[in-house]
């Protein structure tokens, strides 16, 4: 599976910004997909994921009631929509491919394909 994340940008505190996930692969809709971002000097931090069928959603508690992650496997696409957005979203933003049982945890290392990363920047 080849991941490719898009859609970041410079936007104000209070705005809203929707990423996507644009995967190659017919076996797509047999991952989990999740979205992991990182700030300079920081570690790479889980953001949500969503399920290989896109019924069950998990979010980090920083980001839970202003993201939300689709998925439409028939377009091989997932996206990641951000609202109210804050300073602290700014990082660079990066979707993933798994299939692990414990792909709900967000650990780093039960993803096994990344994408390139999209930046988004939020200004106060």
């Amino acid at each position: 599976v080849q991941l490719q994340a898009s859609g970041g940008g410079l936007v104000q505190a209070g705005d809203s910004l929707r990423l996507s996930c644009a995967a190659s692969g017919r076996t797509f809709s047999t991952y989990a997909i999740g979205w992991f971002r990182q700030a300079p000097g920081k570690e790479r931090e889980f953001v949500g994921a969503v399920s290989w069928g896109g019924g069950n959603r998990y979010y980090a508690d920083s980001v839970k009631g202003r993201f939300t992650i689709s998925r439409d496997n028939a377009k091989n696409m997932v996206y990641l929509q951000m609202n109210s957005l804050k300073p602290e979203d700014t990082a660079v933003y990066y979707c993933a491919a798994g299939r692990t049982s414990s792909w709900y945890r967000g650990v780093v290392s039960d993803y096994d394909y990344w994408g390139q990363g999209t930046q988004v920047t939020v200004s106060s």
